[in-house]
């Protein structure tokens, strides 16, 4: 069996359950080795509906690990909310690495930030998680996943079926629900695994999963680790593409159809012959580091509520997106997309080529963008 990742974005003008999502990647079953799942909710729903501009932590822990987050949230400030646990269900024989307490708590903000701007409150947020995730790390207590406003992140080792049934994700509800569901099935199998090298990857309401490899890594990873603190971890070669998405879009503010000119380039002899050349040009010879290389497809989803697809300059890992009226579907396989659009048109199905980006606006409209 050929086994490599299975990646699906998912976005809808209703709330939806990730059942949805599980029900994606199952279509897609021959394409994983029962080695995880993991997804990132945003633009939530549900019981989470009324907390949009707080954040949300999600995170799992050892019973220590969550006492001692609880201690570092009290000392900065940081006042609980809500606090959302799933419904767990240990039926025996689940093939599933559990960690003892899973976390996710909506927090006011600490009183001295009242009147605090956004990018300041954006900057606590990132210190914070940076902060939880070192004292974590350090007897290795927990994972802290994703700190930030209107975002749900689960990452779990194991089968993704039993980790559905785990947490009794297949039967739908409408507390846990959300517009957008990035998803995949296949831990990081490449190298060791940990729930911090799962597929989708989080950053300040960015987020980016791969299916692929990036064989320029350690090139990406040498640039990256020095241009911004969240440019942590490393534990995957697909989280540079992450890095790079939100260094060029909220470092950077260039526009996004600049971001494939920045991951793939266009060979230097047609770039001469291009209106923009001078840009394309300067792009090429400043941000080189960022270059990617290797069969991989990127799908990402921006602040802006956006979803982003991007292969690679040759075309070598599949992506097929189908839609309906108010949802639009992004994902490696078009099994999966049937078995969850099935009343969709076929026709209107779109398999993004070697050099374009497809954008999904937040009304769902499509561009492609032509490299």
């Amino acid at each position: 069996m050929f086994t490599m990742c299975r990646i699906g974005a998912i976005k809808s003008k209703n709330k939806i359950h990730p059942s949805i999502a599980l029900k994606l990647m199952r279509s897609q079953q021959e394409g994983h080795d029962d080695s995880g799942f993991a997804f990132v909710m945003q633009d939530l729903g549900g019981l989470f509906e009324n907390y949009k501009d707080l954040p949300l932590l999600s995170m799992s822990s050892t019973v220590e690990g969550s006492r001692l987050v609880e201690d570092i949230l009290h000392q900065i400030g940081f006042q609980r909310v809500m606090q959302w646990s799933p419904d767990i269900n240990n039926k025996p024989d689940l093939k599933i690495e559990a960690m003892p307490n899973y976390i996710f708590e909506v927090l006011q903000y600490p009183k001295s930030y009242k009147h605090a701007t956004k990018e300041e409150k954006e900057e606590l947020l990132i210190d914070t998680g940076l902060k939880i995730r070192k004292a974590l790390e350090k007897n290795s207590l927990g994972f802290i996943y994703s700190l930030w406003p209107d975002t749900l992140t689960l990452k779990e080792i194991g089968s993704p079926k039993d980790i559905g049934t785990y947490f009794n994700l297949w039967h739908e509800n409408k507390e846990l629900v959300s517009s957008i569901i990035t998803a995949q099935c296949r831990q990081n199998t490449n190298y060791d695994i940990v729930r911090y090298a799962a597929h989708p990857f989080f950053l300040e309401g960015y987020c980016a999963l791969v299916n692929g490899e990036n064989t320029f890594f350690e090139k990406n990873r040498d640039y990256e680790q020095n241009l911004y603190k969240g440019y942590i971890g490393f534990e995957s070669d697909s989280q540079c593409l992450l890095y790079a998405l939100h260094y060029v879009d909220k470092i950077l503010k260039w526009p996004l159809r600049y971001f494939k000119h920045i991951l793939t380039p266009l060979p230097y002899d047609e770039i001469i012959k291009r209106k923009d050349k001078e840009v394309l040009l300067r792009i090429k010879a400043s941000l080189s580091n960022l270059e990617i290389n290797g069969p991989n497809t990127l799908l990402a989803v921006t602040p802006k509520k956006e979803l982003l697809c991007v292969c690679d300059s040759k075309k070598l890992r599949p992506i097929v997106i189908g839609r309906t009226q108010d949802t639009v579907i992004m994902t490696s396989e078009v099994v999966g997309i049937n078995d969850v659009l099935s009343n969709r048109d076929t026709k209107d199905d779109i398999y993004p080529t070697e050099k374009e980006t497809v954008v999904v606006k937040d009304d769902l409209t499509i561009e492609r963008w032509q490299q």
